[in-house]
This record gives C-alpha cells, sequence and structure tokens, in this order.
C-alpha cells in the first residue's frame, strides 16, 4: 500500500452521501437514451451550479464538461468520467423512484456514475486551494452504443486543457458492496458488429437445382467463422464472434434469394482485431464465390479495447487499500468481454476504469441480477466510497502524477 491518503476522503463522500442518493434518483425516475439527454444534463448542472467551475459544452451532445483549477498550478491535469444515459429496456424492480419513461431504465448505473461525480465536483470544489493543478469533470451522455465519448472529444473538449490522465467508476452489482475490482492491460473488449449479405437466385423449393440457395452457403459461413477462432486466433489473445441473427426466406417452399447474417466481434487486441476484421471479409466473399453466390461483408467499427494503464490502476489498487482495509480491491483475473466507450479516452491519454460492487445488502453478489437486466439495483450507500475514490486519485495524480 503507498502512503496514506492526503486527505479523509471517506468522510468527504459520506458527507456528500444524502444529496448524491437524491441526485442519483431523480435521474432514475427520468431515463434518456442516445446523445441528447437534456432532463439529466439539466439536473446534473443544477447540483454543480454554485461551485467554481468552468462549464464547457459542444454541438454534437448534450455532455458537458466542467473543469476545477486548483489553487495552485503544477502543469498536471487530471479527467474523471461518469456517464449519464439510460438503455431501452422497461424497468422491473418495483422501485419508489423507478423509471417513469416507458422502455428505458437506468440498468447499467449511469445514473450512480454521474451521481457520483457530482458529489466529487462538490467534495473537490470544497478543497480546491489545496489542489495544485486542474481536474476536468466529465459528464458524457451516449455511452450505450451512441459513441459519446468520441464525439466530445472530436468537439475538443478535451483539448483545453489536455488532461495527462483519466480515470473512470462503473458500479457492479455482482461484487460485494464497496469492493473495487480492476487489472492493468485490457480491462473491457473492443466491440464491432458484423453483417453479411449472401445474394443468392431464388425459386421453388422442389428444384433447387434450379436455383443458388443462400441458406446453406450462410450457414458454411458460420460454421467456417468459429473454425477460423477455434484453429488461428491464440487461446492468449482472444477473439468471441457470435451471429446473434440470420434472416432468409419468406415460406416453406420457396428458395430465397438472399440471406442475412447480424452478429459481433469481440476482442482484446487491435492486433487480434484487425486479423479478424480481414478474415471476416475474406470468409464470407470466398464461401459465397465458391458456391456460385455474391457475398458482402460490412464492418460497423466499435469501441477499442478499454486499456487500463499499470500505473494508474495501481493508483487506484493502493487508494482501494486507503479506503477499504486489505479487502478493498479484488484483481480481475481475465479481462471482461464487454466494451465500454471510455476507451476513446484512455486511448489518448493513460489512466484506468474499475468497477466498484454495489452489491444490495443483504443479496448474494453471484447471483444478483446483473448490468442490463430489468430488475438490477444498487447498494445506494456505497456511492460515499465511490466519491471518495474519484477524489483521491484526482488529489493524488495532482499532487504526484502516476510515477
Amino acid at each position: 500500500m503507498d502512503a496514506e491518503l492526503n486527505t479523509d476522503w471517506s468522510a468527504a463522500g459520506e458527507a456528500e452521501l444524502a444529496d448524491v442518493i437524491a441526485l442519483r434518483r431523480a435521474i432514475h425516475a427520468e431515463p434518456e437514451i442516445g446523445l441528447h439527454c437534456p432532463r439529466t444534463t439539466e439536473k446534473l448542472k443544477a447540483a454543480i451550479a454554485d461551485l467554481p467551475l468552468e462549464i464547457r459544452e459542444g454541438p454534437s451532445t448534450t455532455g458537458f464538461v466542467a473543469i476545477l483549477r486548483g489553487g495552485s498550478d503544477n502543469g498536471r491535469t487530471v479527467l474523471l468520467r461518469g456517464d449519464m444515459d439510460a438503455l431501452p429496456m422497461q424497468e422491473e424492480t418495483g422501485l419508489p423512484y423507478a423509471s417513469t419513461v416507458p422502455g428505458a431504465m437506468h440498468a447499467c448505473g449511469h445514473d450512480s456514475h454521474s451521481a457520483m461525480l457530482a458529489g466529487a465536483a462538490r467534495a473537490l470544489c470544497a478543497r480546491r486551494e489545496t489542489l495544485p493543478g486542474t481536474i476536468v469533470f466529465m459528464f458524457q451522455p451516449g455511452e450505450e452504443g451512441h459513441h459519446g465519448a468520441r464525439f466530445m472529444i472530436e468537439d475538443g473538449l478535451l483539448d483545453d486543457p489536455a488532461p495527462d490522465a483519466a480515470f473512470a467508476l462503473h458500479i457492479t452489482p455482482n461484487a460485494p458492496a464497496g469492493v473495487f475490482v480492476g487489472r492493468p492491460g485490457p480491462l473491457l473488449a473492443s466491440a464491432d458488429t458484423l453483417i453479411a449479405t449472401i445474394k443468392g437466385r431464388g425459386g421453388h423449393a422442389a428444384m433447387p437445382h434450379d436455383c443458388v440457395d443462400p441458406i446453406p452457403v450462410a450457414c458454411e459461413i458460420v460454421t467456417a467463422l468459429q473454425t477460423f477462432i477455434a484453429r488461428q486466433v491464440p487461446v492468449a489473445d482472444p477473439a468471441v464472434l457470435t451471429i446473434a441473427k440470420i434472416e432468409a426466406g419468406t415460406t416453406h417452399n420457396i428458395i430465397p434469394g438472399e440471406a442475412k447474417l447480424l452478429g459481433t466481434l469481440r476482442t482484446l487486441s487491435e492486433g487480434t482485431r484487425a486479423m479478424m476484421q480481414a478474415a471476416f471479409k475474406r470468409i464470407v466473399t470466398h464461401i459465397a464465390a465458391a458456391h456460385g453466390c455474391e457475398g458482402e461483408a460490412v464492418i460497423e467499427q466499435g469501441y477499442p479495447v478499454t486499456m487500463n494503464d499499470a500505473r494508474a490502476t495501481a493508483m487506484m489498487k493502493d487508494i482501494a487499500g486507503d479506503l477499504g482495509g486489505d479487502a478493498g480491491w479484488h484483481a480481475m483475473p481475465a479481462p471482461m468481454m464487454g466494451a465500454e466507450d471510455f476507451s476513446y479516452v484512455l486511448q489518448k491519454v493513460p489512466g484506468a476504469m474499475s468497477f466498484i460492487g454495489v452489491a444490495p445488502a443483504g443479496s448474494n453478489h453471484l447471483t444478483n441480477p446483473p448490468l442490463h437486466n430489468t430488475r438490477m439495483t444498487i447498494e445506494e450507500d456505497v456511492m460515499a466510497r465511490g466519491i471518495a475514490m474519484h477524489c483521491a486519485v484526482a488529489e493524488r495524480f495532482l499532487d504526484r502524477g502516476l510515477g
């Protein structure tokens, strides 16, 4: 464990907790999806309106950054991120502050992420004169597949001041309450969408020899993709490719003219990602051609790998020990194959994301409804520790850098 914290951030987090819970519940009740979350943005701005912060916005989203300049300036700038968008799901928690918006729910905890960041902004502003640098609070919409971080970067919101390091937290109901979980290197996977169209020649199902049937060709492509992964992708640098939708035909006695495949590709390195993208295009087009079909392969680029800097991860681990003792940090044995658009920020500057356990009191964290589940709930008191982590990493980085 590193030296003890300069400031009692645990007490600061507890002091902010009641307001942060109220803010989180207000956001939870009115979830918004995508890049434009005006009600959520309004709530967050109101929560920090009286603070000595510079607010900057861009044209592409309703996201914003709030800049805190410390009492002295040693040239360092640190970024803290909280996302704010929800998912297109119908909430089934039965909570008194459950979603009032049909078909929308904060099932991934972004309400708590942005509320904790607002609480951290308040706690850090209260100690502004002791901070030797600049903090950028990044309130970001559009994380759930909408590339919100990329748009905010393209809008120049991270250019002035440019951060030297960046940190983020993500809740998980499948870890013990208050425990931080992370690892250096790849934390989460890249995520690309795969689309294949196999064009044959339709006709009567009783006379397939007069047609070019795209359905068995599509099935062969699915099998070939899995064979490629099993035999040519190193197990130490894995890929997950799932074809989740096959669409073809109209009825039992007509061979269709085309078949479509839809799927996802997940990898943990840019090298394997590039190899798999090339293989997908090659397998689709060549197998289709071998059977007299035309194959079209389209890849919609998704989020890159979320890559944690080893020094930044060690800093979070040390602080987790300061906040929670020897049990305050759990090392992830392997990356998760989910994806996160904080990866765009970590492509620009070194930093780290960790998970924080929010298993509800009295529950079994191993069997709790997970993220993206209509019944997902959290232990709200844990947000005090999340606030403390945000504040402590900001103070420690401004004081020492990554070392």
